[in-house]
C-alpha cells in the first residue's frame, strides 16, 4: 500500500515526523516566502531549515503569508559548527527562534559534529536543555558517523530522535541506517536526488516509463519504501509539486533490487570526520 502526503514516522520521543519533508537549502532569503508557500500549497508540512542557509527569516514571513495554522507545519532548523558549546548552542537557537518568528521548533539538529573542535557533546547537552525547556519539541544530529552517535549517548544518556545525512541510491548508508534501527534513531536523507544526479539515470528512469514517473519521483518513492525521512528541494513551483506526486504507486521487488544495486559509497558533500 502506497502512503499519504500526511504520514508520520513516529520518534523515540512520542512526537511524529512527517516523512516526506521540504528542503531549503540555497533558497535565497529574498525568495524562501513564496517558495514556502508554493511548498505549502502543494501539500508539504515538513519544511527543513538551517542558519547556515540564511533564510529563517524569509521562511518564517513565508509560513505567515500562507495563513496555515502552525499546529499543522513541523519546522526543523539547526545550529551551525561556529556556535558549538553549551552556551554558544544556547544563543544561538534564540536567535533562529527570533528570524523564524516562532516560539518553538519541531526539531532542532547539530548541523555537522566538526569533531576537530570536540565540542559536539557540549553542544548535545544544550539541544536537551532546549527540550527539557519545550522550546524545542524534538532533538536530533545531522551528518552523524556511527562513533559520534555513540559518544553522544554514552556521555549523554540521550538518544537523538534523528540523524539527518546524505543518503540517495549512490550512497545508502546501509551500516548507519542498521545502527539507527538499533536505536530507534529516524533516518533522515537530504541530496535525496544526489544533487540531480537522478535526473537522467537510465536506471530510474526505465522503471519510471512503467509507472509514467519521472527519476525524481522514483528516488523519492524509493526512500518513502525504505523508510527514510526525505527533504527534497526545488525552486520551481512545477517541480516543488511534482515531487510530492509519489504516492500513487508503489515500487516492486524488482525495482527495489535495481535501485539497491546503484550504491557505490558516492558523496556529493563532505565527509562529516573533514568538516571543522
Amino acid at each position: 500500500m502506497t502512503r499519504s502526503f500526511d504520514t508520520r514516522i513516529p520518534l523515540h520521543d512520542g512526537h511524529g515526523i512527517p516523512q516526506l519533508g521540504f528542503g531549503l537549502y540555497k533558497v535565497p532569503d529574498a525568495d524562501a516566502p513564496g517558495v514556502v508557500e508554493v511548498a505549502i500549497a502543494a501539500g508539504y508540512r515538513h519544511l527543513d531549515d538551517a542558519k547556515l542557509y540564511e533564510n529563517e527569516r524569509g521562511v518564517g514571513d513565508g509560513i505567515r503569508a500562507s495563513g496555515i495554522d502552525r499546529d499543522e507545519l513541523f519546522v526543523t532548523t539547526k545550529v551551525w559548527n561556529a556556535d558549538h558549546g553549551f552556551d554558544r548552542t544556547l544563543a544561538a537557537f534564540d536567535a533562529s527562534l527570533e528570524r523564524l518568528g516562532l516560539d518553538e521548533v519541531d526539531l532542532y539538529l547539530i548541523h555537522w559534529p566538526a569533531p576537530h573542535q570536540d565540542l559536539y557533546v557540549e553542544t548535545w547537552r544544550a539541544l536537551i536543555r532546549l527540550r527539557e525547556e519545550g522550546r524545542a519539541r524534538s532533538i536530533g544530529v545531522s551528518n552523524f558517523h556511527v562513533h559520534h552517535l555513540e559518544r553522544v549517548i554514552d556521555e549523554t544518556g540521550v538518544v537523538p530522535v534523528v540523524n539527518q545525512v546524505e543518503l540517495h541510491p549512490w550512497l545508502q548508508q546501509r551500516e548507519l541506517r542498521a545502527f539507527h534501527a538499533e536505536h530507534g534513531i529516524v533516518t533522515e536523507a537530504w541530496s535525496p536526488l544526489a544533487r540531480g544526479r537522478a535526473i537522467g539515470d537510465e536506471t530510474l528512469a526505465s522503471i519510471g516509463t512503467r509507472y509514467g514517473k519521472n527519476e525524481a519521483q522514483v528516488a523519492i518513492r524509493w526512500h518513502l519504501q525504505v523508510g527514510n525521512v526525505t527533504i527534497p528541494k526545488s525552486v520551481t513551483p512545477e517541480r516543488i509539486r511534482a515531487n510530492t506526486q509519489v504516492f500513487d504507486f508503489e515500487l516492486d521487488a524488482d525495482d527495489l533490487a535495481a535501485i539497491d544495486a546503484l550504491d557505490a559509497d558516492f558523496r556529493t558533500g563532505r565527509d562529516p570526520d573533514d568538516l571543522d
